[in-house]
């Protein structure tokens, strides 16, 4: 992206809008570089005022008056501070929610690259703008000042401190080329042993339980190695730099005041040893600010690198424009020619579905593994995006309907049952407003109130990491009463009986008929047959395409003949509606 193009992006207009911070931050560095002087301007006023008339109330004063310089110094540093971080909580209230969005987005999607690390840059921004890396950023312009300054008292010395100054920018720029490959490298290899390490700890019970530890420790350990090996290869650039960064500044410093006293020696200085002192001191406070951002470049690097990567992700996921506002869906659910693939590409799962379920009625979908009933699961409930076709709830495509405004007409059992740290009635009411009296009502629908009744906090027992201290049919009840919660309009459930025992069975089978009774929209994913007595429709898919369609009869009829004949499979409780 070229010069002009960065400086329209959405990070670079959010970061227009703390222009005040920077200009109020910048203007106080002008006056906190000037009283830095005052050591300088005390000593010279004592040796011309005091040492020759020995006047101790002169000397006083003067004392006085430089420790008053001295604590507004730290006033306004602190001052300065205060603006940068007020900068940076604004820049957290601006972009925080949008960046929060967007990682939960990418995720959802499956996206490559840097977006799941969003929060993480944001906050190294944020620090950024505290640092004092920013603070000696802010103090290069008035070290230019300073070397004004230097050429108004002798030419040679400007020059001299010119000099000083590019030995400096070019200590820093080879430091940069040596040092930025390895540190990216490093964070890379971090963030690869670090994503290594949370995937063997969200399997420690199968680690554990075949004794796999060593063996992934030894993994771990090669990218934990190569980590550390790129980081001492960037820090020991960085360490080299900095000392020849010090090298300069204190050598400037000495040459400078040798150079000031050969001129005045030489008759080519007027002022003398004053002059000679002042140009010494200034001459050490222009290279100073890029000392300190030399000794700090991994931080300003850091920065740039992480300012990078947001644009970046900011770019590619811009922020969805708002959409008008939709009546609340009835449930009538339809599916026309769906091709999908899983986010980030490859071949299609699904192939040119068709079909349809109304308000009240009741859809099984079967079929063998990989069949891709799950992945119809995602795009039925918008979260994965139909390449082809559409999947339309009361006509409107489900995708691209607002999630927080469609999220409580719909109910979702994933395969994958997820329960969130938080209370039971916190869980089963999505983190809402909890409804007591819907909570408990959908509990009761999935015969889950009588256990949770003999927890001894109730509905306020906190669920912990993944709830773990439930069953596995316990959580898939939680998470069925999540789904029904409420008065959704559609509903669909991934292998709801997956993990329940028969009891789990008829509680399922009695939370289907409420739905059917409310006029809910039910879709219904599994492999056992045990649904299939309250279902009104049936879907046959094999190899991501319809294979049978149509009354749950008459494709039972073609799946199972002599079932059907025998009347094995029992007849719905109430009748429902065609598809």
């Amino acid at each position: 992206m070229n010069a002009a193009g960065k400086r329209t992006s959405e990070l670079w207009r959010i970061f227009g809008q703390l222009g005040g911070s920077f200009r109020q931050a910048f203007f106080f560095s002008c006056f906190i570089n000037i009283l830095a002087l005052a050591p300088v301007a005390y000593m010279m006023q004592v040796y011309d005022r005091v040492i020759y008339s020995r006047n101790f109330t002169t000397l006083v004063m003067l004392t006085g008056l430089v420790l008053g310089l001295y604590v507004l110094t730290v006033v306004l540093d602190y001052v300065r501070a205060e603006i940068m971080l007020q900068a940076g909580l604004k820049l957290e209230a601006l972009l925080g929610d949008r960046l929060f969005n967007l990682v939960f987005d990418a995720s959802l999607r499956r996206l490559p690259g840097g977006a799941v690390h969003s929060l993480s840059d944001l906050r190294t921004l944020r620090d950024f703008l505290v640092s004092p890396a920013l603070m000696a950023a802010l103090d290069v312009p008035v070290s230019l000042l300073f070397l004004l300054l230097i050429y108004s008292i002798n030419p040679v010395l400007g020059h001299f401190s010119v000099i000083g100054a590019l030995i400096q920018f070019v200590l820093t720029y080879v430091q940069e080329r040596r040092t930025d490959p390895p540190l990216k490298q490093a964070g890379s290899a971090m963030m690869e042993a670090q994503g290594y390490a949370h995937g063997v700890l969200r399997n420690a019970q199968v680690i554990q339980a075949m004794g796999m530890l060593s063996h992934l420790h030894e993994r771990w350990m090669v990218r934990q190695r190569r980590f550390l090996r790129l980081q001492a290869i960037a820090s020991d650039h960085a360490g080299k730099g900095m000392t020849l960064a010090k090298v300069v500044q204190i050598g400037q410093g000495s040459l400078l005041l040798g150079l000031g006293c050969w001129l005045t020696l030489k008759g080519l200085m007027s002022g003398g040893g004053s002059a000679m002192i002042v140009a010494t001191i200034l001459g050490g406070r222009v290279v100073q600010p890029l000392v300190q951002l030399t000794s700090m470049w991994k931080i300003v690097v850091g920065a740039r690198d992480a300012f990078d990567r947001l644009e970046k992700v900011l770019h590619d996921l811009p922020a969805k424009p708002a959409s008008m506002r939709l009546p609340a869906p009835q449930g009538h659910l339809t599916v026309e020619g769906v091709v999908a693939a899983a986010p980030g590409g490859g071949a299609p799962i699904l192939k040119g579905l068709n079909f349809k379920v109304s308000p009240g009625e009741i859809l099984a979908i079967i079929g063998p593994s990989a069949a891709g009933k799950t992945s119809l699961a995602r795009v039925l409930m918008g979260v994965w995006p139909a390449a082809v076709g559409k999947v339309r709830l009361d006509g409107v495509d489900i995708y691209q309907w607002n999630k927080t405004e469609l999220g409580p007409h719909l109910g979702y059992l994933p395969q994958d049952v997820e329960l969130f740290e938080g209370t039971l009635a916190e869980n089963i009411a999505r983190f809402g407003d909890v409804d007591m009296e819907q909570v408990e009502a959908a509990a009761r629908v999935v015969g889950l109130h009588e256990n949770i009744a003999d927890l001894p906090e109730g509905y306020d027992s906190q669920v912990g990491s993944d709830g773990c201290f439930l069953s596995g049919g316990q959580r898939q009840r939680v998470a069925l009463a999540r789904a029904i919660y409420g008065n959704p309009k559609l509903v669909v459930l991934d292998e709801p009986n997956a993990s329940l025992d028969e009891a789990g069975d008829l509680a399922l089978a009695q939370a289907l008929e409420m739905l059917k009774a409310r006029g809910v929209a039910v879709v219904v994913i599994s492999h056992l047959t045990s649904v299939l007595r309250v279902v009104d429709s049936l879907l046959v898919i094999q190899e991501g395409a319809v294979k049978l369609y149509g009354k749950r009869d008459e494709v039972l009829a073609v799946l199972y003949p002599q079932s059907i004949k025998g009347k094995a499979v029992p007849a719905p409780a109430s009748g429902g509606s065609g598809a």
